[in-house]
């Protein structure tokens, strides 16, 4: 009897024991899974847009087409400084750097701190400034900002813009593009992509004048880039 019960205490113990290994492999691999996904600049954004939907504002991350074409109108021989406003996940950063534009030129304004601290991450010879694109010209004056021999501001002679300016507020959108024009130099270039396929350009109430436009149809949703200028002189 005493043998028939231990024999029975071992059948039961198997399937526990099985179990109990089936559910740690079950956990090692959601970790691993969690770690891939941690890691995916798109989990980034998505998480971002969750939890801080009035900063973030798209509906999805820009397509590498739509980031390659912004970054086609950006002269990466031009002097001063390229400054990226709203870098997201760095699908635009990444389509500068790869036109040839120099890390140590590229300045990237980001409000949300996680994206932030990714951008950080992911670029770390890029100049990441946590801050809100309508502080540009306090966010400009700070000591860390790109410098001249002299300690004078690099001036930024390109601003690459991928706010959603629609979807922002009227009041809180009139700083931003006035931070813009203020900044940006005389003969300067500014781009902007929009979802509105439509009408003239916000920035174009700051002082900016059209200088072309271009569709991109590979992008989700469809997307339209404004290239605007500050005229010399202003």
């Amino acid at each position: 009897m005493v043998r028939l019960a231990r024999r029975r205490g071992v059948g039961r113990a198997a399937p526990l024991l099985a179990l109990r290994a089936a559910r740690a492999g079950v956990s090692r691999v959601r970790r691993a899974v969690e770690r891939v996904v941690d890691r995916s600049p798109r989990s980034v954004f998505l998480r971002a847009l969750v939890t801080q939907p009035a900063r973030v504002g798209a509906i999805c991350a820009s397509s590498p087409q739509l980031a390659a074409r912004m970054a086609a109108w950006v002269d990466p021989a031009a002097p001063g400084l390229v400054v990226e406003l709203g870098g997201g996940t760095g699908v635009i950063t990444a389509a500068l750097l790869a036109r040839g534009v120099a890390p140590q030129r590229l300045v990237v304004i980001e409000q949300s701190p996680a994206l932030a601290r990714h951008l950080a991450q992911r670029f770390p010879q890029v100049r990441v400034v946590q801050g809100d694109a309508a502080e540009l010209a306090l966010l400009r004056a700070a000591p860390d900002w790109p410098r001249a021999d002299d300690g004078a501001p690099l001036p930024v002679c390109c601003i690459v813009s991928g706010l959603p300016l629609l979807s922002i507020p009227p009041e809180v959108r009139q700083r931003i593009l006035h931070a813009g024009a203020q900044v940006l130099a005389p003969g300067g270039r500014l781009l902007q992509f929009t979802y509105a396929l439509r009408g003239s350009s916000p920035w174009q109430t700051a002082g900016l004048v059209s200088g072309g436009r271009e569709r991109v149809l590979a992008n989700l949703p469809p997307a339209r880039i404004d290239v605007l200028e500050r005229l010399g002189g202003g």
